[in-house]
């Protein structure tokens, strides 16, 4: 049975929540790097991996968690910049990183629209 094989429900869990990488046999090891989006994918892919008996023998492992750089919010009814910033950012007055990360869309910090798409940037 190669690696691949002895860890496949691994592998699956993997896929399953999107890890970005894959696994690799090599020098009698399995290669196992990949980048997720939170420590509970992270936490689910070492679940897995540590459920077979010999994990310490058969791996090489680096699965690493790496944030979006920002995420997107569409535009309620009684939104403004500030609003937006103090829920997202957790600071009203950082509603320039709002708009300056949405000078494409936005002309003016005090003129959005609802249901205009706007980047949110990491806090």
């Amino acid at each position: 049975m190669s690696l691949r094989e002895k860890y496949s429900a691994a592998i699956h869990v993997a896929k399953s929540v999107g890890m970005q990488g894959g696994a690799e046999e090599a020098n009698g090891r399995l290669q196992f790097k990949g980048t997720v989006g939170s420590e509970d994918e992270k936490n689910k892919i070492w679940d897995a991996l540590k459920s077979v008996p010999s994990w310490k023998e058969d791996l090489n492992a680096q699965i690493d968690v790496v944030a979006p750089a920002s995420t997107t919010y569409t535009v309620q009814a009684g939104d403004t910049l500030s609003k937006i910033a103090k829920t997202h950012l957790g600071d009203a007055n950082a509603y320039m990183k709002i708009f300056d990360a949405n000078k494409d869309k936005l002309s003016d910090p005090d003129k959005i629209q609802v249901g205009q798409v706007l980047t949110i940037p990491k806090a």
